[in-house]
């Protein structure tokens, strides 16, 4: 089993580690309803993507 030659100090260590960090999801507003949703996904409001392309139809809620 190979082993190390020398010590990686915490410095480089933790630089290599810099873009694992987590993002949080990107949200963007509906363009008929205003209301917040995940960016390039249909809006389950409107039933809408984007301004003009209806992916489809909405039923009333009570």
């Amino acid at each position: 089993m190979p082993t190390p030659k020398k010590k990686n100090s915490k410095a480089r260590r933790n630089q290599r580690r810099a873009h694992d960090a987590l993002s949080l999801p990107k949200i963007s507003k509906c363009a008929k309803t205003g209301l917040p949703k995940l960016a390039h996904r249909v809006c389950e409001e409107s039933g809408y993507y984007g301004k003009s392309k209806r992916v489809f139809e909405v039923e009333e809620r009570l």
